[in-house]
C-alpha cells in the first residue's frame, strides 16, 4: 500500500508540474498587455516600458517561468498586477469562502447520492425506483447555470421569495455569517453532482445485491441491515468512489460558474475578475490551485477504492 501511494504521489507531482507549464504558457497567450491594462489606453510607451521592467515582463520567458515556479514551490504566488498586493493575501479569504461552499456541497451530495442510490437499488422495478431514476436523469442533463437560474426563479422571486438570490455579505464579513445566502449556491452544486452519484450507486449496488456472497449471507440468516452494511456496501462503494472523485473534482472548476451566478466572493469570482483585468499572477495561482485539488481528489479516490474493495486489498498485499 505504501509503495502504491508513493507511486501515485510521484505521478501526481509530475502531472502537476505539466499543469504549471501549461498554465504559464496559456497565460502568455491571453490577449492584451498587463501593463497597458493597469495603466490604461492613454499610457505612454515610457510608462509601459517602466512597468514592464518593474513587473519583470521584459525578462526571457524561461526565466519568468523558473522564477514563478520557484515562488510556487516556496509558497510565494507572486504579486497581483492589478492590486499590487501579494496574491496569497488576496486569495486567502476567497479560498476560505470557496472551501466552505465546496465542503458543504461535497458532503451533502455524497451522502445524498449514496443513500438515494442504495435506497433505489433495494426497490428495483418499483415506482419509486423509476421516479428517482427519471428525475436524476433529467437533472443530470441540465447545466449548472440552468439549475441555478431555476432555483433563483423558484426560491428568490415572487414564486417563493424565501432566500437571497445573490451574496449579501459586505466586504470583510465571512460568508457563513449569513447562512441563508449559502443555500442556493450549495443546493445548485448538490443538484449537479448528486444525480451522477445516485445513478452509479444504484447500478453498482444492484449488481452487488445479486452476487453470490450477498445471497449466502442472507441464507445464513444474517439480518438485512447487516447484509447491506457489512457485505454489500463495502463492495459497492469502491467503484462509486471513482465517480465521486470525478464529480468532486468537477466542483473545483464548476464552482466558477456558480460563484459568478450568485456573486459569491470565492476563487471563481476572483478568477473571472483576474481574466477581465489581465491579472496574470492571479489567473496562474487560481488555475494551479484548481488543478491541484483535482489531482489530490483523484489520488484520494484511488486509495479509498483500494481500501473499500477486499479484492484490490488482497492484490496490493501480494
Amino acid at each position: 500500500m505504501v509503495r502504491l501511494i508513493a507511486r501515485r504521489l510521484v505521478i501526481s507531482v509530475a502531472v502537476l508540474w505539466l499543469v504549471t507549464l501549461l498554465v504559464f504558457v496559456a497565460t502568455l497567450l491571453l490577449p492584451g498587455d498587463p501593463a497597458r491594462a493597469i495603466l490604461g489606453q492613454q499610457a505612454t510607451p515610457e510608462r509601459i516600458a517602466a512597468l514592464h521592467a518593474q513587473l519583470g515582463l521584459d525578462a526571457p520567458v524561461w526565466e519568468r517561468y523558473l522564477n514563478w515556479l520557484g515562488g510556487v514551490v516556496t509558497g510565494d504566488l507572486g504579486t497581483s498586477t492589478a492590486s499590487q498586493g501579494p496574491v496569497a493575501e488576496l486569495l486567502g479569504g476567497r479560498i476560505a469562502a470557496s472551501l466552505v461552499l465546496l465542503v458543504l456541497a461535497a458532503v451533502i451530495s455524497t451522502a445524498a447520492g449514496l443513500a438515494l442510490g442504495t435506497w433505489t437499488a433495494l426497490r428495483r422495478g418499483r415506482r419509486a425506483d423509476h421516479a428517482v431514476s427519471g428525475a436524476s436523469l433529467v437533472v443530470a442533463a441540465l447545466p449548472e447555470f440552468v439549475i441555478g437560474v431555476a432555483l433563483v426563479v423558484l426560491l428568490s422571486t415572487t414564486v417563493f421569495p424565501l432566500l437571497p438570490s445573490v451574496t449579501l455579505a459586505p466586504p470583510g464579513e465571512p460568508v457563513w455569517s449569513r447562512p441563508s445566502q449559502l443555500v442556493l449556491p450549495v443546493l445548485t452544486l448538490v443538484l449537479v453532482v448528486a444525480p451522477y452519484i445516485t445513478r452509479m450507486m444504484r447500478a453498482t449496488m444492484s449488481e452487488v445485491l445479486d452476487s453470490g456472497y450477498v445471497e449466502m449471507a442472507r441464507l445464513k440468516g444474517i439480518p438485512e441491515r447487516l447484509v447491506i452494511t457489512r457485505h454489500a456496501l463495502p463492495h459497492a462503494i469502491g467503484p462509486v468512489a471513482q465517480v465521486i472523485a470525478i464529480q468532486l473534482a468537477w466542483l473545483a472548476g464548476g464552482v466558477v460558474v456558480v460563484e459568478f451566478l450568485f456573486r459569491y466572493p470565492g476563487v471563481g469570482q476572483a478568477l473571472i475578475d483576474a481574466v477581465n483585468n489581465r491579472d496574470v499572477e492571479v489567473v496562474q495561482a487560481i488555475t494551479l490551485l484548481i488543478a491541484a485539488v483535482y489531482i489530490v481528489v483523484n489520488l484520494l479516490a484511488d486509495i479509498v477504492g483500494i481500501l473499500t474493495n477486499p479484492k484490490l486489498r488482497s492484490e496490493v498485499s501480494r
